[in-house]
């Protein structure tokens, strides 16, 4: 096998981490049985310290390994479908898809075929290894819990124009951190996997194999225009080009995934649960696999948001599952801060974080439980630096982690940003619990209404940010 150059972590070759070694599993739109969720919690338990950590593209990332996993245990896993048999495009970011798909009661299409579609093509086509690992893709089918507004390079979302179901084509380009723009593509549900397989192609065609560091697809666009760059997909797959209606923009929508929710399928429900920061020891692993064989469809979908959904619940079961994952130390509740936290691993697990990341996130949820009542969803980001593994440049609040120092001594501490204005270029971290709840404070006091979100209020505000926030 040939190990790919890239420093982003996978399943066939380590990746070394501040707490020791590093394996990450893609999961293809979130879903995962109950087998290979047990096979998990035994490789946690076995290798690793006895947790996993489910990320912001619904992968699984088992951390403080001392030792490779050996071959055996790769090829239980590819037997069981949860590693690739294609070792050379592991590598590649996780496919992503809304949690809710094919159970979603508002979604315009079920994309999970899609996403196994478009799997398959990548696992066929050894070629794409030459890719950027960052290169990602993303299938959202319009329903009530939507990833659209996720940062990928290309995003299909499911639009209905005169009673039938189209895709439009979303690319990465611009400045770093923008949202994917619209091309005014509308694309059949057959067509999409051709043209995806275009516009990989093209991006390929374009990539140096004898330069260890590979262009972002957006580097790639900005360098020959757009219209080039669809020009020339378009020589490799003939797909129509002519511009439909622009979309202003990928629609964001609340989350809506936590809490009990009916189904599409008369009598069933979904259950989102609240996992802090994406943790879970592997007794809550082995005890929520067995809930979803018990009661549901033996499945468990991981969400980008660092939680997770259990499927197919009879209504008449709904009161016992809801005590069997209570006794798991979880919970389903919508108002829980920590639905709205992530962070990335921190300074412990990453030389490049200036601050403990999940020990602050953690704080600050302790300190709001205590001091207030959340009762409209802000999605807060913790950063230990200025990469996107937390998906920062998303968020209603980031907490960019920086250090002051003095001549004696370093301070760890952050930068705040409410949507990208900067409230402050340094705050202690032992003051960020503080500031953060002045902020959601000022936000409950002046906001026209209960359903006037945090975004709208800030957009609302936005020429007097810092004097009403007194920062």
């Amino acid at each position: 096998m040939q190990i790919p150059f890239t420093a982003c972590p996978g399943l066939f070759y380590n990746t070394p981490a501040q707490d020791g070694l590093l394996y990450r599993l893609r999961i293809p739109g979130g879903i995962i049985n109950y087998q290979q969720f047990q096979a998990i919690a035994d490789i946690a338990d076995n290798h690793g310290s006895g947790y996993i950590d489910i990320t912001n593209r619904a992968n699984l990332q088992i951390r403080e390994i001392k030792q490779d996993i050996n071959v055996e245990v790769l090829q239980e896993l590819q037997a069981l479908g949860l590693a690739s048999t294609n070792a050379n495009v592991d590598h590649i970011r996780n496919i992503m898809t809304s949690p809710t798909a094919g159970i979603d009661t508002e979604e315009l299409i079920d994309t999970r075929p899609l996403v196994k579609a478009w799997e398959e093509y990548i696992i066929t086509h050894s070629q794409l290894s030459e890719l950027s690992a960052k290169f990602s893709v993303c299938f959202d089918g319009r329903g009530k819990v939507s990833v659209s507004d996720r940062l990928n390079d290309i995003i299909l979302a499911a639009e209905l124009v005169n009673s039938k179901v189209y895709l439009r084509l979303y690319l990465s380009y611009g400045e770093k951190g923008e949202p994917a723009k619209d091309t005014g593509i509308l694309l059949k549900p057959g067509e999409a996997i051709p043209v995806l397989a275009a516009l990989a192609e093209t991006y390929r065609k374009h990539i140096d194999t004898k330069n260890r560091r590979k262009p972002r697809l957006r580097e790639i666009i900005n360098n020959i225009t757009i219209e080039e760059y669809l020009y020339q997909a378009q020589q490799n797959h003939i797909f129509d080009i002519t511009k439909n209606p622009f979309c202003a923009s990928v629609t964001l929508r609340d989350i809506t995934h936590i809490g009990i929710h009916p189904q599409s399928q008369s009598g069933l429900y979904y259950i989102g649960i609240v996992l802090p920061l994406g943790r879970l020891e592997t007794w809550q692993i082995r005890g929520l696999a067995n809930i979803a064989k018990r009661y549901g469809d033996d499945n468990i979908r991981l969400t980008p948001w660092q939680n997770l959904l259990l499927t197919d619940i009879p209504q008449n079961e709904i009161r016992e599952v809801e005590k069997e994952i209570t006794n798991l130390g979880l919970n389903f509740s919508a108002t829980d801060i920590k639905s709205f936290l992530v962070a990335c691993s921190g300074k412990r697990g990453c030389a490049a974080a200036a601050t403990e990341t999940k020990d602050d996130a953690l704080n600050l949820a302790k300190h709001l439980e205590n001091s207030m009542i959340l009762d409209s969803p802000v999605n807060i980001h913790f950063t230990g630096c200025s990469k996107s593994c937390a998906q920062h440049t998303e968020a209603d609040i980031t907490l960019l982690g920086v250090t002051t120092e003095t001549t004696k001594e370093t301070f760890p501490g952050y930068q705040v940003y409410v949507l990208g204005h900067l409230l402050d270029e340094y705050v202690n971290v032992a003051k960020v619990p503080t500031l953060i709840q002045q902020v959601l404070e000022v936000y409950q006091k002046h906001r026209l209404s209960l359903h006037e979100s945090f975004r709208d209020f800030i957009y609302r505000q936005s020429h007097q940010l810092n004097q009403l926030f007194k920062c």
